[in-house]
């Protein structure tokens, strides 16, 4: 059996930017000043160009051990080379304060020795427009400030400017503290901003998470996932990314290599799910007016995806980057954006139907938004009789599929209830009619003989999106269809690990090598619905082992060794976890579930 391909490396964020530092101390990503702008560091792509922003021993690495600070998204790394010890903690600073979050571009690196009087080595490089711009360095008082970029970058540290800057280790016999900003520079005192920024990070984060309703079932697990999700979003304007990195192939030379910096309407369905499922609602009110400024600007039909800044240009464009393992092409932008979609009208009904009938959102402040909904369901009406590219976004393939219709069906089921609540009788009536076209159109999908519901009208081909059919109580999950649907798509899609293909027919790109993890999250929560639990549970905890040393997911895996493919960390993969996770315990919460 080939080695197991893994991500070594975690996360750490502020809604304001991302960064990805390897268990080494280097930072293999992070892109400035927003999750689609041009990476600083990008070794992750580039090892030559791609900058750096390292804290390596003098000689070699004995071992590292890289966890987070208990329920934080602040990482702490700990290297033991031959002359100690030392621990890097890493992280972004987040908190309340003049009745707003701070979440400024800065990132804050505290080295401390713990054992012996290591050496270590600080190289800090960034890099502008994906490495063709190398600034200049220019050495103050105690900081190195670096030039022609846009903005200013500034490193301020009280390691000595001289060793930095040559390259030169230093015995660290004290706490030493770096501050990498972009435009406005710190300047205040280092050690005492540092540690303060700290402390309050870490109270922010540990109230965060204990203000989390979940249950004990895999309770670290969620938590993990959840403040993985949390730095998804893009506070500023309310967009969620689908992942902050781009072009890490689905599968070794495969030569999908997507850009995920950017909003897809159907990931923040399934991730406001989650953050619902959790009792967060700050992020799907944020998402609400992401959607409404969108809303404005759109005459004819919704893009699938768009920037964080809710601008529609994503043109897709192949840079003369190495990338990651060799794995050609590096793309920025997706032409995705360019695709027929036509499920992300159900999905953003979906997304905001909370807002409307959760009774802890007050009603008045939504209800002037229900031409949004009607909206919405025109679209879809104007739309049900076009064929589409799919969640799978086929470049070269449109169909009728199954998994649009169950979106059409949901999305106007949503917005029944939504015009019920506000007595909006119009709203009501149509939404009724398209209830009954779209089921329509997913019995349209049925094949008998097998007793499955097929990818899509006139196609033999099965889809893992399908098993949504369970989960989203279109079918019952007590009924037999129900349950034969489900063994048809296990035993065409379904690995004996427990993972999932979405689909196993060609596609622009041949037939998929690896499995897409959130389908297989899909599959735990349908073995829960038809009331096959100890498969679910069993399914479930073996999942989990798919995740890196830190618990952080990837967007595919390769069932004959678990290898990690594709952007990194996935939120989609977040997403399955957190959502099969509450559907578990919700029923073994059930009194008689027993």
């Amino acid at each position: 059996m080939a080695k197991r391909h893994t991500y070594d490396m975690g996360l750490i964020g502020n809604c304001s930017f991302q960064a990805h530092i390897n268990k080494n101390t280097s930072i293999e990503w992070m892109c400035w000043p927003r999750f689609d702008s041009s990476f600083i560091f990008g070794s992750l792509l580039d090892d030559k160009n791609g900058g750096k922003f390292t804290l390596l021993p003098h000689g070699e690495i004995k071992a590292s051990h890289q966890y987070y600070k208990e329920n934080t998204n602040i990482l702490c790394t700990e290297i033991t080379c031959e002359e100690g010890k030392y621990r890097v903690t890493d992280f972004a600073p987040r908190f309340y304060q003049f009745d707003r979050y701070y979440k400024p571009l800065m990132l804050i690196r505290k080295v401390e020795p713990l054992e012996g009087a290591p050496r270590v080595k600080v190289n800090c490089q960034p890099v502008g427009n994906y490495g063709k711009i190398k600034p200049t360095q220019y050495e103050a008082s105690n900081h190195i400030e670096y030039l022609g970029m846009e903005k200013e970058l500034r490193l301020t540290t009280d390691f000595p400017l001289s060793y930095v800057v040559n390259d030169q280790a230093i015995v660290l016999n004290e706490c030493k503290y770096l501050v990498l900003t972009y435009g406005a520079p710190l300047e205040a005192s280092l050690k005492s901003t540092c540690e303060a920024f700290l402390e309050k990070t870490t109270l922010y984060w540990q109230g965060w998470v204990k203000n989390m309703s979940v249950s004990n079932f895999h309770q670290a697990k969620i938590n993990r996932s959840a403040l993985a999700l949390k730095i998804h979003q893009y506070e500023d304007t309310g967009a969620i990314i689908a992942a902050g990195t781009t072009s890490l192939p689905e599968a070794d030379g495969s030569g999908r290599n997507w850009d995920y910096r950017y909003c897809w309407m159907r990931d923040s369905y399934y991730t406001l799910t989650a953050f619902n499922n959790i009792g967060h609602f700050e992020e799907l009110e944020r998402y609400f007016n992401y959607i409404v400024n969108i809303s404005v600007q759109v005459k004819d039909r919704f893009q699938p995806l768009y920037s964080i800044s809710a601008t529609s240009n994503l043109d897709e464009k192949i840079l003369d980057l190495p990338g990651y393992l060799g794995n050609k092409p590096v793309r920025i932008g997706n032409q995705a954006y360019t695709h027929v979609q036509n499920d992300v009208y159900g999905q953003v009904l979906v997304s905001l139907l909370p807002l409307y009938i959760d009774k802890r959102f007050i009603n008045d402040e939504r209800s002037d938004s229900l031409k949004l909904v009607f909206d919405l369901l025109q679209k879809i009406e104007r739309l049900m009789d076009e064929p589409d590219a799919g969640l799978w976004e086929f470049r070269n393939l449109a169909q009728y599929h199954s998994y649009t219709y169950l979106f059409h069906w949901a999305g106007a089921s949503a917005a029944k209830k939504i015009g019920r609540m506000f007595g909006d009788k119009k709203i009501e009536q149509l939404a009724e009619k398209l209830i009954k076209a779209s089921s329509d159109k997913i019995e349209s999908c049925f094949d008998k003989k097998r007793g499955v519901y097929t990818q899509a009208i006139g196609t033999q081909n099965l889809d893992a999106s399908d098993l949504q059919l369970i989960m989203m109580n279109y079918l019952d999950g007590n009924s037999d269809v129900a349950k034969k649907h489900l063994e048809a798509l296990e035993k065409d899609l379904k690995t004996k690990e427990g993972l999932f293909f979405r689909y196993k027919h060609k596609d622009d790109f041949g037939e998929p090598e690896t499995t897409f993890l959130i389908c297989a999250f899909w599959y735990v929560e349908a073995l829960t619905c038809v009331g096959r639990m100890d498969e679910a549970i069993e399914t479930f905890e073996q999942l989990l082992t798919y995740s890196n040393h830190l618990g952080l997911l990837s967007e595919d895996v390769d069932a004959t060794n678990g290898s990690m493919w594709g952007n990194f960390p996935q939120a989609y993969s977040h997403v399955g976890l957190v959502n099969a996770a509450y559907r578990i315990s919700k029923k073994l919460d059930t009194p008689n579930f027993l």
